[in-house]
């Protein structure tokens, strides 16, 4: 499985921003997608994560309420809408897969991983 995120860029406090993450190759064995992030100096955590089905999703208690993550209709696109961005937010975000029916939040549990992809937020 290749995971090939996008999206990121600099914008202003209380922007929004759009990631996407690009899965292919053998697919069928991920069915958790979800992003993790990682700022200077500090642990990757979890932000967010679904099932590809659609069937349930997960937030981190920082961004719930502002970052919603969707997906495409195949399943094969996750996207994670950046609202209201705060300076905190300034990560290295990377996209991520897993094979179970478990929306996990934490990163050991992730057997794949795109390149990441930098958010800034300027105050």
């Amino acid at each position: 499985v290749q995971l090939q995120a996008s999206g990121g860029g600099l914008v202003q406090a209380g922007g929004s921003l759009r990631l996407s993450c690009a899965a292919s190759g053998r697919t069928f064995s991920m069915s958790i997608m979800g992003w993790f992030r990682q700022a200077p100096g500090k642990e990757r955590e979890f932000v967010a994560a679904m099932a590809r089905t659609g069937a349930s999703t997960k937030y981190a208690d920082s961004v719930k309420g502002h970052f919603t993550i969707s997906r495409d209709f195949a399943g094969n696109t996750v996207y994670l809408q950046m609202n209201s961005l705060k300076p905190e937010d300034t990560a290295v975000y990377y996209c991520s897969g897993r094979n179970g029916r478990r929306v996990a939040v934490e990163s050991n549990e992730y057997d794949y991983w795109g390149q990441g992809t930098l958010v800034t937020v300027s105050s």
